[in-house]
């Protein structure tokens, strides 16, 4: 019984802490820093094309629907560099695997929605931070381009 007691007094105390020292932060990174890790050239689709904010790129040739993509990490130990980059290689990921299940070719017109507030940038994305927990969600338009 003192064990149990003693297991609650410890968990009530790092919950305590953890909350009094909650980060709650938006933060920018580099699109180019993420997508040049090996763990993207490892797992990207090279058949879908991905265009950022305004880049340009082919026409299209038909719009099937924007989607999003709400993807977190485990920050534990982890830069928040690290965190976002990961966490934005998920989204991608997904937006990817998107485009194939919907027939597209690409995702155009990518942008940062976190918290419902959109960042259109060809350059960065924006990836929320806390103690423990990192996240991104990212919203794209799946089309076919005309090649």
């Amino acid at each position: 019984m003192k064990q149990i007691a003693y297991l609650v007094l410890v968990f009530a105390i790092l919950f305590a802490s953890s909350v009094g020292n909650a980060r709650n932060e938006v933060v920018r990174f580099m699109i180019e820093d993420a997508m040049t890790q090996p763990e993207a050239a490892a797992k990207l689709n090279d058949s879908v094309a991905m265009f950022f904010g305004d880049q340009e790129h082919p026409s299209v040739e038909r719009k099937i629907g924007s989607y999003t993509s709400n993807k977190k990490t485990n920050a534990f130990r982890k830069s928040d560099k690290e965190a976002c980059e990961w966490a934005f290689l998920s989204a991608m990921i997904s937006l990817q695997s998107r485009a194939v299940t919907e027939g597209g070719n690409a995702v155009i017109n990518i942008r940062s929605y976190y918290y419902k507030n959109e960042f259109s940038s060809a350059t960065e994305f924006d990836c929320g931070v806390g103690n423990v927990v990192a996240g991104v969600t990212m919203v794209g338009d799946v089309v076919v381009l005309a090649e």
